[in-house]
């Protein structure tokens, strides 16, 4: 058989009366083409521009970044005394705000559309070494939960950079600076027409039929370390946003904001005398970039353009206790510890951070010194990287993010001393410092993650370059790109009109504090164990039987499932999901029982799951004089919370027992050295004593930190 290519296609549409059947307009797959080339509506086209460097001639793929943008800000409180403002859409934070007031004063009736620009660059082979250099946009009216889903569309690619090395410019230094200056003559090229209407405005109708006087700012730059200096034009080694220097960068304190306009005094001196304005950037701590993009775009402040990068900034920069953690839905097994990793993704680093304090709990600490200070720093690093993840911030957590980072600085020179590290002078720690400021500036971090142009390397970048012949691959990339895009807006158009109905605007609901989210069970329709007889479930998962002896039972075995899954939905569309994972009991290598049963507790182990069998449903419901649910657990209860964590790094700690409650991971208890025959699978009978991970994820932090 042939593969589904575009003769195959066309073999099947030249089969007599299949065009006419099917009521075609189309015979071949050419024509076809040329109908959504020339005649579906689609986003703007992709235009090629040559740009010639030394001898090198590289093109540069560009779109019109005007014609696709969509009204006005406003302050939200969690009180009518108006105490404590909210932070989470861009549109409730001071950024839009003031460039608000500014434009009002000259411009009534303003309308203020802020650009969110990212760029990263990304693999397209993984051996030949291609890469390309995507450039996305989107918009801050669009609200963040759009924003970071590609199907949705809310992103929009704008160009591709040139993604050479200039192996030609034989000067490193000259070579350096011809690639800032490529790349800041491309980005030149996509926001030049912002400059020409960010001030005057251009009118724009939105979804509702109404005309705007739109003005197009600048305002977010995402992307990680490398690409913040090379925007900013700072050296690497500096912090992009002010004008700390580099022996001080592990210091907890405030710096002057760099500033745009003095900076600019320094660029025009680029058309004058070379050898003065390479001194006078020297001097000002920047590199000699001919025409820097942001020095021709209104009301935009660089500096204050960049952003907190989580993936980069806090995911990226002991084995036997990795190995021995027991398993959870929201955590990584590392069943190899984690110092032999090499090429750690930062989804790896995440999951690091969610076992970390638990690894580090009971270490001894050379020399014999006091492990608290390591504990106190790790436990408030961690406390810091969870609240700046919050979907909803207040003054009050704002003020929680700041105390939990002077606490690590008071606390970070133990790692010093044991020869951890030697200093703290890293441009991405001391980027921690401006957390709270980009907060207040634009709104939670996740309306300016590099994770949601990581999303967007699979669909713009990669499956667009597997589209091609992998030869001259731009061209080709870009047109795949328009031709999908107007499939894609002629395929929502269908729709519409084989349901007869128009999409209504949603409202977005008033946003309010954090919250834990409402839940629903999911569990799988064929059981992991058809028919699991009272005997096995009493041998194989310590299943209880003298309460079962002394009722008269209508069956004899039930179906058992291994996995229970919730769904949690939060306030918006986005869900998560929840696992159970139920084991067996484990027995030791005597072939003893390693399950202990106390009293009063809400900690629970989940050993079965099971289902009562359709065919004596009633039955049992006439014994107990009621419909038993539809799933039925045994379970095996840990101790009654304590009244309060341990005042060292914060977790409760628990003891097995013998209360339905909310899922946590465990951590073990290993004490100055994790026993060796613990393993993920055993060591939930094995050890006797637990703490409660805070830091499985978000939700679970809400609920047992905070």
């Amino acid at each position: 058989m042939s593969s589904p290519t575009s003769t195959v296609v066309t073999e099947l549409l030249a089969i007599p009366e299949v065009v006419d059947t099917l009521g075609l307009l189309y015979h071949t797959t050419k024509q076809l083409n040329d109908i959504i080339d020339k005649e579906m509506s689609g986003r703007p086209p992709f235009q090629c521009k040559v740009l010639n460097i030394g001898d090198e001639r590289l093109e540069f793929y560009s779109r019109d970044a005007l014609e696709y943008l969509v009204f006005a800000p406003e302050r939200h409180y969690t009180s009518h005394e108006h105490t404590s403002h909210l932070y989470n859409e861009m549109y409730m934070c001071n950024w839009w705000w003031t460039v608000q007031t500014i434009l009002e004063s000259c411009q009534p009736g303003a309308t203020v559309i802020p650009l969110i620009v990212s760029s990263d660059k990304t693999q397209l082979t993984l051996f030949r070494g291609k890469t390309a250099y995507p450039i996305y946009m989107t918009i801050g009216n669009i609200l963040k939960d759009i924003q970071r889903k590609p199907s949705c569309q809310a992103q929009l690619l704008i160009g591709y950079i040139p993604t050479t090395k200039l192996e030609g410019v034989t000067n490193k230094a000259t070579r350096r600076c011809a690639l800032a200056n490529l790349f800041h003559t491309c980005m030149h090229t996509v926001l030049g027409p912002i400059s020409s209407y960010g001030e005057t405005g251009v009118a724009m109708m939105s979804s509702d039929g109404i005309w705007h006087q739109c003005h197009p700012i600048f305002a977010i730059f995402v992307g990680n370390y490398p690409e913040q200096a090379l925007v900013t034009c700072t050296y690497n080694g500096r912090c992009p946003k002010c004008c700390v220097t580099p022996g001080q960068l592990g210091e907890y304190q405030t710096f002057p904001c760099l500033v745009q306009n003095t900076m600019l005094d320094t660029y025009l001196l680029a058309n004058g005398n070379v050898p003065t304005f390479q001194q006078a950037c020297r001097e000002a701590g920047l590199k000699p970039v001919y025409h820097p993009l942001w020095e021709s775009l209104p009301l935009a402040d660089i500096f204050l353009s960049i952003t907190p990068d989580i993936l980069h900034q806090m995911l990226q920069g002991i084995n036997a206790r990795c190995r021995a953690m027991p398993p959870n839905h929201k955590t990584l097994l590392f069943t190899k510890g984690i110092t032999t990793l090499s090429r750690v993704t930062g989804h790896e680093h995440k999951k690091m951070c969610c076992i970390l304090l638990g690894l580090i709990v009971d270490l001894v600490v050379p020399g014999g010194q006091d492990s608290s200070c390591i504990v106190k720093a790790v436990c408030t690093l961690l406390d810091f990287f969870y609240l700046a993840q919050y979907q909803c911030h207040t003054s009050d957590t704002i003020q929680q993010l700041q105390e939990c980072l002077s606490i690590f600085h008071n606390n970070k020179a133990v790692f010093v001393d044991l020869g951890i590290r030697e200093h703290f002078n890293i441009p991405k720690f001391h980027s921690l410092t401006h957390y709270t400021s980009s907060i207040k500036l634009f709104g939670t971090t996740d309306n300016y993650n590099t994770e949601q142009s990581e999303h967007l390397h699979i669909d713009f970048t990669k499956d667009a370059y597997h589209a091609t012949n992998h030869k001259d691959e731009y061209p080709q990339m870009t047109r795949w790109l328009e031709c999908c895009e107007k499939i894609q807006q002629h395929t929502v158009f269908i729709n519409q009109r084989q349901q007869n109905q128009q999409q209504q605007p949603q409202f977005q609901k008033p946003v309010g504090p954090p919250h834990t989210f409402t839940q629903s069970i999911k569990i799988a329709k064929t059981p992991s164990i058809k028919a699991a007889s009272f005997d096995n479930l009493a041998r194989m998962y310590a299943a209880l039987c003298k309460y079962a002896a002394d009722m008269l039972i209508p069956f004899c075995a039930v179906p058992v499932f291994h996995h229970v899954k919730f769904t949690e939905s939060e306030s918006g569309n986005t869900e998560v999901v929840d696992t159970v994972h139920v084991q067996p009991e484990q027995k030791d290598l005597h072939g003893l029982n390693l399950t202990n049963w106390y009293a009063d507790c809400q900690i629970a182990q989940v050993r079965v799951v099971f289902q009562i069998p359709n065919r004596v449903i009633n039955q049992v419901s006439l014994l107990l004089d009621t419909m038993p649910p539809t799933y039925l657990a045994y379970v095996e209860w840990f101790s009654p919370l304590p009244s309060a964590p341990d005042p060292k790094h914060l977790m409760y700690r628990v003891t097995r027992s013998t209360q339905n409650g909310h899922r946590v991971h465990l951590i073990p208890q290993f004490g100055p050295v994790a026993p060796q025959e613990w393993s993920s699978f055993t060591v939930l009978d094995q050890c006797q004593t637990f703490y409660i991970n805070l830091f499985t994820d978000r939700n679970s932090y809400l609920t047992l930190c905070r």
